[in-house]
């Protein structure tokens, strides 16, 4: 499978809980051994639909939502927009969620999705593009080195079921 074979477009209300089960399984495959198992067993995609659907409806505009679709079947998923907590018209962008289904990881539907939110993120007028990426997940962090992001020194640290896992951020100017 190449990436010319990647067909992205915007997502739809009939897209979300394929979205959801995107997520759900990019967790559970991309932070196994990361987060704990418990917090990766007890994700719903059913409950995990409802709140994209929310979030989609509440974030129109202003977050975009990309699918990835390879031969009619929906198999990666981007949601970007502006940074959290600067306004909507600041430089910098940020990449909420890219994810992935495993049996498609390393065929280009990720840098297809990258590609296209870095093309959109530059539309929309912003100088840089930030992602959060967990300290631990090597994978994801060879990903987005090799998609031209670097670490700017900043970190934080998010709670899994009482484990606390340390973040990096990567930031990639826009062209």
């Amino acid at each position: 499978m190449t990436q010319s074979r990647v067909h992205i477009r915007e997502i739809t209300e009939a897209d979300v809980r394929t979205v959801a089960e995107i997520r759900v399984r990019g967790w559970r495959w991309a932070y196994e051994g990361i987060v704990p198992q418990p917090y990766l067993d007890a994700m719903d995609p059913e409950e995990e639909a409802d709140r994209r659907r929310e979030f989609l409806s509440q974030s129109r505009g202003r977050v975009q939502n990309l699918l990835a679709v390879v031969d009619g079947e929906p198999v990666g998923w981007a949601s970007f927009g502006p940074y959290r907590g600067e306004p909507d018209d600041a430089g910098d962008g940020e990449l909420y969620a890219l994810y992935v289904l495993p049996e498609h990881v390393g065929t280009g539907v990720g840098r297809a999705l990258t590609s296209a939110t870095v093309l959109r993120t530059a539309e929309r007028g912003r100088d840089r593009l930030l992602v959060w990426v967990l300290a631990d997940n090597a994978r994801a962090r060879r990903f987005y080195a090799a998609a031209g992001f670097a670490p700017d020194g900043a970190e934080a640290s998010d709670d899994y079921d009482g484990v606390t896992l340390r973040e990096v951020r990567y930031v990639r100017r826009v062209p």
